[in-house]
């Protein structure tokens, strides 16, 4: 097959066809999809970094801070928009519902175009990832012998919402990824008659490895299969693109690299999905007119809002306003290819010690903001763990193994000093 026949288009290639096609376009352009940044990888410009380090107090005190996928520091902007907040409710207006009503719909037009869905109404606020998986697991109508594929690298989060339609009947398929990296060719392997759902993290927790998603989404959708999709470790570190990916799910919560208040998040579902995910529970709010008090016959809202039900997180609303309008000024590419910048800076450190093994892949277009690291036999995880946290190098610590995450606000310096201060706690600790 080759990608220049016209007569080869999409519409002509079978399902099998048009995996292989897209596989050879892999091999013969490394940086085939959009999004993987295709262009040089590119530091922010010094001056603009230092004035963006100012929303971030704690870059002041000389802490150096790579743990976003975990949580992330809340920026001045978000304090101050979460404080004004409550301050009005308190000894100002008091009643802000109609500034509310304004500022959730502004919000998600930040989330829309974080990850160009094809409107804001699109998008439902949540209280966080499990909730948005919960909405489109629980809704969907099953039919026993269905199948879902996960595999063994996700976070609890993208597993229980599924295992737990194995009450109604439902076949969990769970792939084997012994080395952290969750393939194409292992999912179209994995793949059956009746796998009706693929729940897949864009990025994984621990590895870091990034889901090939315009493959993955092509193949889902020719096959009829819902692609659902946990985006927690993904939106608001990479470029991503629902449409174009062909995503019929995604579900995110704030805190991680969207640097946003905890309690909050966001789903995302197409309408023809919306349309299959009938949910388990009604709040005044799913309605079509909300006002319309005494009608209780109406419809549902046509737009993603029904899933909300009632008043949703408004103080974590104001603040993740606030995070994503910051990300978005700075430009998701911008951000993407800072954090890869960084990513292979930490790497390039690690690959040359001998003693420290990466457990995140190398090859660009498998990563994000996640580097990994299996530590030597020789040294305590959880002692090297404390004393780098006391040398203020705020890591994660996950199954025996380090996590670094760092973000658009962080320097090659404080890469280079985390890189040099784990390498030195290296050494301390196998010497006792």
């Amino acid at each position: 097959m080759t990608k220049n026949n016209p007569a080869q288009t999409l519409e002509f290639l079978d399902f099998t066809g048009l995996f292989e096609y897209y596989l050879q376009r892999k091999l013969n352009t490394p940086y085939f999809y959009p999004n993987v940044n295709t262009r040089a990888l590119n530091l922010i410009p010094h001056d603009q970094l230092q004035a963006l380090r100012e929303l971030f107090p704690h870059t002041q005190k000389g802490v150096v801070y790579l743990n976003h996928a975990a949580v992330s520091p809340l920026s001045t902007r978000v304090v101050r928009a979460q404080t004004q907040h409550l301050q009005d409710r308190s000894s100002g207006k008091i009643e802000t519902f109609f500034d509310d009503v304004v500022q959730i719909d502004l919000t998600k037009r930040c989330i829309q175009r974080m990850i160009n869905a094809e409107s804001f109404k699109r998008i439902a606020l949540v209280g966080n990832t499990s909730d948005a998986l919960n909405i489109v697991a629980s809704g969907i109508d099953w039919k026993p012998g269905d199948r879902v594929l996960l595999n063994d690298q996700e976070f609890p989060a993208n597993i229980y919402p599924y295992y737990h339609l194995k009450n109604q009947g439902v076949e969990i398929d769970v792939m084997k990824c012994p080395d952290g990296r969750v393939t194409p060719e292992l999912i179209y392997s994995s793949l059956q008659p009746r796998t009706r759902l693929l729940a897949l993290s864009a990025v994984q927790f621990l590895s870091g490895y990034r889901a090939d998603l315009m493959l993955l989404g092509d193949v889902c959708r020719s096959k009829g299969i819902i692609f659902a999709v946990d985006g927690i470790q993904a939106v608001g570190g990479i470029e991503l693109d629902v449409q174009a990916m062909k995503i019929d799910a995604m579900a995110a919560g704030a805190p991680k690299w969207q640097m946003g208040p905890q309690g909050i998040g966001f789903l995302y579902l197409t309408e023809e999905l919306q349309s299959r995910v009938h949910q388990k529970y009604l709040g005044w709010l799913s309605v079509e007119n909300p006002f319309d008090f005494t009608n209780w016959d109406q419809p549902l809202d046509p737009a993603a809002r029904r899933y909300e039900g009632g008043t949703v997180n408004i103080h974590g609303m104001w603040g993740l306003h606030a995070a994503l309008s910051t990300l978005l000024e700075v430009g998701p590419s911008v951000i993407e290819s800072h954090i890869m910048s960084l990513t292979q800076t930490l790497m390039d450190e690690f690959l040359d010690a001998t003693d420290v093994k990466l457990f995140s892949p190398v090859e660009l277009s498998e990563r994000a903001g996640i580097v990994t690291i299996e530590l030597p036999t020789s040294v305590d995880p959880t002692l090297a763990f404390q004393e780098l946290t006391r040398r203020e190098v705020f890591i994660s610590l996950r199954n025996g193994k380090f996590r670094y995450s760092p973000h658009f606000y962080n320097t090659r310096e404080e890469i280079l000093s985390a890189a040099t201060n784990t390498k030195d706690v290296f050494r301390l600790l196998s010497k006792k």
